[in-house]
């Protein structure tokens, strides 16, 4: 579950590094696998697409919170992560740095799914 004020890694390979939720674009409270958020790039490296202070959209990828799978099995991971999306909220960057839920398919993010290395 990630909330507003929350330090997220970036796992693409756009130039960010961390980055802080400053809105969560649902209904509720927290954003969980799946889920839309407007982010803040905090560290970011020099010479790439995305620079230190700029606002973007972003695709919530990993909760250290559990989330149930549809045939009764929790995926947990060890860390909070996002993708950067550009403003049609397809990937902004050309690769992903690690392992996808396939629960990102139901949720239209076929692209994302694609992109990956491998999907768990």
């Amino acid at each position: 579950m990630i909330q507003l004020n929350s330090n997220i890694n970036v796992i693409d390979n756009s130039g960010a590094k961390i980055a802080r939720c400053i809105k969560v674009l649902k209904s509720g409270q927290y954003a969980s696998i799946g889920d839309i958020i407007v982010v803040s790039i905090r560290k970011a490296l020099p010479n790439k697409k995305v620079k230190l202070g700029e606002v973007h959209k972003a695709l919530v990828v990993y909760t250290k919170k559990n989330t149930k799978r549809l045939n009764g099995s929790y995926l947990k991971v060890g860390k909070n992560a996002v993708i950067l999306l550009n403003t049609k909220t397809l990937p902004q960057a050309t690769r992903i740095l690690g392992p996808v839920p396939r629960e990102l398919k139901f949720k239209d993010f076929s692209k994302v799914l694609s992109i990956a290395k491998k999907t768990i």
